[in-house]
């Protein structure tokens, strides 16, 4: 059976963004948690043609439990789900998780299945009629990067992933059918903005 994720060992536990959360999180993460644009263009105002994506997992499988009942999916309804790490000048920058139901691809007519090392955001943003419908953060306070997974020591440690992470998840819905994106905020990206 495949793995459900590359990333984690179990999912993050989420908190609804509601009024007041925004003053809960610390200025710089503020930021990126409500960045209202495509996070790949902001990356790529800073950092110019240099922003690239390693895909670290792109499959059909069943999504996490939290992610199932946002996306209101039946339990062994299979999503197409991609992880990947976006990074500039061997920087590692944010780690995102998308999941996108069929009928998603479907209406998108198979580009989000398709995304190779293109970044999610380049695409989605496209779309004329796209709509960001709710969102969630979180803080992950344990390495969330599986240690046996394709990732070495040394790009674990350079990326500084055993230290706390932020994170949103945001449900975008194109054409009225929806798909779940959660992305992950490192040091580096931190750093810079």
């Amino acid at each position: 059976m495949a793995i459900k994720s590359f990333l984690f060992n179990r999912e993050p536990v989420w908190v609804e963004n509601r009024c007041g959360t925004r003053h809960t999180l610390p200025g710089n993460i503020q930021s990126w948690v409500y960045e209202p644009g495509s996070l790949t263009q902001r990356l790529r105002n800073y950092y110019g043609d240099k922003v690239g994506v390693n895909v670290l997992l792109q499959q059909w499988n069943t999504p996490f439990l939290s992610e199932r009942k946002l996306l209101r999916l039946h339990e062994n309804k299979y999503s197409l789900i991609r992880e990947v790490l976006l990074h500039a000048d061997g920087k590692p920058l944010i780690l995102a998780r998308t999941v996108i139901p069929p009928k998603t691809v479907k209406v998108a007519k198979s580009n989000l299945a398709h995304l190779g090392s293109r970044p999610l955001g380049e695409v989605i943003f496209s779309y004329p009629k796209l709509e960001r419908i709710e969102m969630d953060v979180t803080l992950i306070n344990s390495p969330p990067v599986e240690q046996q997974s394709v990732w070495t020591q040394s790009a674990i440690d350079k990326a500084n992933i055993d230290q706390p992470m932020w994170g949103r998840r945001t449900v975008y819905a194109i054409a009225q059918r929806q798909m779940l994106v959660s992305e992950f905020f490192l040091p580096c990206a931190l750093e810079v903005f």
